[in-house]
């Protein structure tokens, strides 16, 4: 690049330098409308003596296309992921007041009178035994499942303790073990659960806010109802 080519490249990129909202994203940078200000600018003061190489004004050609592509795809995606954020959006609201199966130990007695879920069993064992806690750790009720196969056991418990008594609306522990060989094994519980509510968090992840039980990612569901 000659001495005067050198001075008008510079003086677009001050003026690009000095308001760099213009064509660009206001993030300082270099659009296409400023690289093909500065093709233009070395095109018009190149020395006739020593003419640019054809090679290279390809080479820069090729350049501001592959920007130009580049911008345009960018356009795309984000296009893409603002309709994918809209639809996931929708789609979560859709689920405030439905019934979902999500992984916890603690289940909500409601009205109904019944706490629900499964029980996931690794390994086949002779029996499986149901425990059911008041919030203040005291057992109320124990329920003997029998024996299972490997995979997913369906258990309900209908709200009352071991004399038939119905129990007070609210929170109580569920916790499910399996007889082995080597000893008696805790085991993984999903528990039916209302969703009050759906957060959207940065990123587009979804966040459900359950009756009585918190808050879990949409990931963390297993069945919704």
């Amino acid at each position: 690049m000659s001495a005067i080519n050198a001075t008008e490249a510079s003086d677009v990129l001050a003026n690009y330098r000095s308001q760099p909202q213009s064509g660009t994203s206001g993030k300082g940078d270099l659009g296409k409308n400023e690289f093909m200000e500065l093709m233009l600018a070395q095109l018009k003061n190149q020395n006739p003596l020593e003419p640019q190489d054809n090679g290279e004004f390809i080479s820069q050609l090729a350049q501001f296309s592959s920007l130009e592509e580049m911008q345009k795809l960018s356009g795309t995606v984000q296009d893409v992921v603002g309709q994918f954020r809209s639809t996931q959006a929708l789609q979560a609201s859709a689920m405030v007041g439905k019934t979902v199966l999500a992984p916890s130990e603690v289940g909500i007695l409601g009205a109904e009178g019944e706490i629900s879920g499964n029980i996931q069993v690794p390994a086949s064992t002779g029996g499986v035994r149901l425990s059911i806690q008041s919030p203040n750790g005291e057992l109320v009720r124990q329920i003997d499942l029998g024996s299972s196969s490997a995979g997913v056991k369906a258990f309900s418990w209908d709200g009352k303790d071991g004399n038939g008594n119905s129990l007070p609306p609210g929170p109580y522990r569920i916790v499910a073990e399996a007889s082995y060989p080597q000893g008696s094994l805790q085991l993984p519980t999903l528990v039916s659960a209302n969703v009050d509510s759906v957060s959207l968090g940065q990123g587009g992840s979804v966040t459900l806010n359950l009756a009585g039980m918190g808050s879990i990612a949409l990931s963390d569901v297993q069945q919704i109802n």
